[in-house]
């Protein structure tokens, strides 16, 4: 099974990696509404990829994804859709240590926001090995840096 899920991962990276695409080149920071509550930020790091920190509040949690960012061809021109992985650290209660996806579409406007739906399914690593299947949101984040346009990557 772990072979599998592996030759999985490896497949997923190459093919996301050998791909070109447009990506954000702003900062963005906002709030997040869903099945957890939680102050939600972007910071692009590339061409593609970005850094996607997320506060959570209803159970205080701290988690940092990674993004790959992908323009919808033949799309509206800020629409994007976005797979990624990272780790959420559960500081309320009983530490809990998750590796978790995030998997969302956003759009951005000509002015500066943001608006997006994902979902952010999690394997919990402490205690047992346990699936969590919730975690789906939707968010609206302002965004800095370009001015008040979306500004694709060259």
């Amino acid at each position: 099974m772990r072979k599998t899920i592996v030759f999985l991962v490896f497949v997923a990276s190459f093919l996301i990696f050998s791909n070109k695409s447009q990506a954000q080149t702003n900062w963005e920071a906002g709030l997040r509404f869903g099945d957890y509550i939680s102050f939600d930020a972007t910071i692009p790091i590339g061409l593609a990829p970005r850094l996607h920190p997320a506060i959570y509040f209803d159970r205080f949690g701290i988690a940092s994804y990674f993004d790959w960012m992908f323009a919808i061809s033949g799309g509206p021109k800020g629409l994007k859709f976005y797979p990624g992985v990272g780790p959420e650290f559960w500081l309320e209660g009983d530490f809990d240590f998750d590796v978790a996806g995030n998997f969302g579409v956003e759009y951005s406007f000509d002015f500066p926001l943001t608006i997006g739906l994902d979902w952010r399914p999690a394997f919990r690593t402490t205690d047992d090995f346990k699936f969590r299947a919730g975690n789906v949101g939707v968010m609206a984040r302002f965004r800095f840096g370009e001015g008040v346009r979306f500004v694709p990557a060259k």
